[in-house]
């Protein structure tokens, strides 16, 4: 049999609401890799926020066992080897493109943010029309010593990762659809925010980062056939990488659509994941 490979959606779907992992899924996980099955970790999270997270919960480098082989972060933009650390792929957005979503996200009045290339991702410029958006204040606040205000007319901005705006739910006049036709050129995701679960996230990249593409490069770096890849997720920034994937499985907290797309399986904070990992027959016989 040729070789395998598991990608699990992070927040929501590996990550329990708590914050923490689950030592059921971490096991599973463990035991998928001494079986020699590479597992990865599919996130919208940039490298340091991902670092971050794992400190907290005592799996930071140094800390305890974290059973991923790759870290496929900022929604793909890049990849990274674990435990090295090391980058194996990394897609930015030239200065032109990154001028262009400016310039159509302010059209449309959406507060953004900027975030700077990899590896400098933690770092981001940022614009608020002023309008009532406590989930972009939230995610502000959390980075604001990294971040700085835009002025009004700014020269070329640098290469960015990404420009993420925030558009509250109750947002009028609001469709996912027609801002990917406005932004060709681009890879557009939509998210829901994993800090009000409500408000939606638009998320701006070069036009092959994605959880699918960067999951593809890592396939055919390993030499692993699509039919052999398993993907996990909850939401819809994971859903090009389900449909990609040999098998797609979703957690019980995704969105009804999602579910009705897939199987479904226990939710986040229910050991999901290791319920995939045993619906995958790749470690049959074994809890």
């Amino acid at each position: 049999m040729g070789k395998r490979l598991f990608i699990t959606d992070l927040d929501g779907t590996l990550m329990q609401d708590n914050k923490t992992i689950s030592s059921r899924d971490l096991a599973a996980l463990l035991r998928l890799q001494q079986m020699g099955i590479i597992t990865a970790v599919a996130t919208g999270r940039s490298m340091q926020s991902l670092e971050k997270a794992l400190d907290v919960i005592g799996l930071g480098k140094g800390q305890g066992v974290f059973p991923i082989d790759y870290v496929l972060f900022s929604t793909g933009a890049g990849i990274m080897e674990l435990p090295d650390r090391n980058i194996i792929f990394q897609k930015s957005i030239v200065p032109s493109g990154v001028k262009k979503i400016m310039t159509y996200f302010d059209l449309k009045k959406y507060d953004y943010m900027v975030h700077k290339a990899i590896p400098r991702t933690r770092e981001f410029l940022y614009r608020s029309h002023g309008l009532y958006n406590p989930d972009f204040e939230t995610r502000l606040a959390a980075g604001l010593k990294d971040g700085l205000p835009l002025v009004d007319n700014p020269c070329d901005p640098c290469p960015a990762t990404q420009v993420l705006a925030v558009i509250p739910a109750w947002a009028e006049s609001f469709s996912f659809e027609t801002i990917k036709a406005d932004l060709p050129g681009f890879s557009v995701i939509q998210a829901t925010s994993p800090l009000d679960h409500q408000s939606v996230w638009i998320e701006v990249f070069h036009k092959d980062a994605s959880k699918s593409k960067a999951a593809s490069f890592l396939a055919e770096k390993l030499s692993i056939l699509r039919q052999d890849i398993i993907s996990i997720g909850n939401d819809y920034n994971d859903e090009d990488l389900l449909s990609w994937s040999g098998k797609g499985y979703v957690v019980e907290n995704a969105p009804l659509r999602l579910r009705q797309a897939y199987e479904t399986v226990n939710a986040n904070n229910e050991c999901g994941v290791a319920m995939a990992i045993k619906k995958s027959g790749w470690v049959e016989g074994r809890d």
